[in-house]
């Protein structure tokens, strides 16, 4: 994964890609994908998609191309540099489109979604370094090896929900915190 597009989101009723940042009360933080880098929250009402989770169609119905696949032909034939804007003709972007992806489905790849993939591109490689091949399969491996390490809590409940040893040590330690009802109500029966 030469970008790593883990944390770059497109974000609905919002302009512009963001950086996912941390969850937030009424939705998450978002920091914007450029020099500014000014935060803000995102609501939970607006939808949020990830970059590294969108393809593009292909003219097998089976098969897409994953956006980072995308990114990484691009800037194995351009660099950083495109030969295009978003802003550019018709023809260009769908000849600039036929040379990085020649297989992508003419018919369901809209205009719109090649001039969205051109500013991506842009934003993405201005703000994000390139990573080789190997260093990003480094990079993969080791977040493979974090989400299947069992001691890895990857989702946080700020300490809100004691995991099970901590309930089992509270139980121990407070009579009133664990127990079955039969032993809190033989408890009441006694005093």
């Amino acid at each position: 994964m030469p970008y790593d597009l883990r944390e770059i989101a497109a974000i609905s009723g919002m302009s512009g890609l963001y950086r996912l940042v941390r969850p937030a009360h009424n939705g998450v933080l978002v920091e914007t994908l450029d020099a500014q880098g000014r935060r803000s929250v995102a609501s939970a009402r607006n939808k949020v998609s990830l970059l590294h989770e969108i393809s593009i169609y292909t003219q097998d119905p089976e098969q897409t191309v994953p956006l980072t696949e995308v990114f990484d032909r691009i800037y194995q034939k351009y660099g950083q540099e495109l030969p295009v804007t978003h802003k550019s003709d018709e023809a260009a972007l769908s000849q600039f489109m036929g040379e990085v992806v020649p297989e992508y489905d003419r018919q369901r790849v809209y205009l719109s979604d090649i001039k969205k993939l051109v500013s991506w591109y842009g934003a993405v490689s201005s703000r994000l370094t390139y990573q080789s091949a190997e260093a990003a399969a480094g990079n993969e491996a080791a977040v493979q090896a974090e989400e299947n390490d069992p001691t890895t809590n990857t989702l946080s409940t700020a300490g809100a929900v004691p995991d099970q040893s901590e309930a089992a040590d509270d139980a121990a330690e407070n009579p009133e915190a664990g127990g079955s009802k039969a032993t809190r109500s033989r408890k009441k029966s006694e005093e």
